[in-house]
């Protein structure tokens, strides 16, 4: 058992937990719950920490004799964990690997394009919604939040180990490659003429979702086929981000699910 919070493989995870840098440049991220920990795929997993507590709820034994775990003390995991309240349960992961072409090779695929998001928690249910609604990936600028943002991991509710995604250093030329494969795209924009469900989105369709502040940059938005709009009361100007993105996806899970 681990008692120390001065161990270095607690100061180590300490690091992860507030460093996007030193998450990138170990290749990781980490996930913290029992959930979180019985929905990782076993051979993602690089180390697990667990509190005897939480050893005792754990309802798949065999999967930590596979991955190997340490035993911390509630001392430790208090101060290892980005919670207030832990769950007594840290994952070590080793981070997934996707290329654009494969995220791009489902015929009539759905996707997500992001554009500088900043707030991880509407990222994390974001991933969460897309995977709810079956997208088959996600495209984020290289300004979007770092998706291991640890807020973003727990919103995501495990999403995050089944969902395909990719930064990209130009969203321009990916969203112009997108249009060379058929694909076509939607801007949520202010100016939209017309609603969202005046829309088909039976083919090859990706939406594109700006700043939460800001909205998408014209430069971007101008690459899309057509605007959109959601339709408000009141004296609204804008949803959102994630639930922008809820009302599209679902509205396009409606037309390709035409029995619902």
């Amino acid at each position: 058992m681990i008692t120390s919070t001065s161990n270095p493989r607690i100061k180590q995870l300490v690091a992860w937990q507030s460093k996007a840098k030193e998450r990138k440049k170990d290749g990781v991220f980490l996930a913290e719950g029992i959930k979180m920990l019985s929905e990782a795929p076993a051979s993602m997993i690089k180390e697990v920490y667990l509190t005897q507590d939480a050893l005792s709820k754990i309802e798949d034994p065999c999967k930590l004799e596979k991955t190997g775990y340490e035993i911390v003390s509630e001392e430790v995991m208090k101060k290892a964990s980005d919670t207030q309240t832990p769950q007594g349960a840290i994952v070590v992961l080793k981070r997934p690997v996707y290329t654009l072409e494969e995220i791009l090779k489902k015929e009539n695929g759905l996707y997500l394009i992001l554009e500088d998001l900043q707030d991880p928690g509407n990222l994390g249910t974001i991933v969460r919604t897309a995977e709810g609604t079956g997208v088959d990936g996600i495209i984020l600028s290289k300004d979007t939040v770092d998706i291991y943002n640890p807020k973003t991991i727990r919103s995501t509710m495990g999403s995050i180990y089944r969902m395909p995604f990719l930064y990209v250093e130009n969203l321009s030329e990916t969203i112009r490659l997108m249009h060379e494969k058929g694909i076509v795209t939607y801007a949520a924009h202010l100016k939209g003429t017309c609603f969202h469900y005046d829309f088909s989105y039976l083919g090859a369709t990706a939406f594109l979702i700006g700043n939460e502040g800001n909205g998408l940059k014209k430069e971007t938005a101008d690459l899309a086929k057509s605007y959109l709009k959601i339709p408000m009361e009141g004296k609204l100007e804008s949803l959102n981000a994630a639930i922008a993105t809820s009302v599209l996806l679902y509205e396009a899970y409606r037309q390709r699910h035409s029995s619902i």
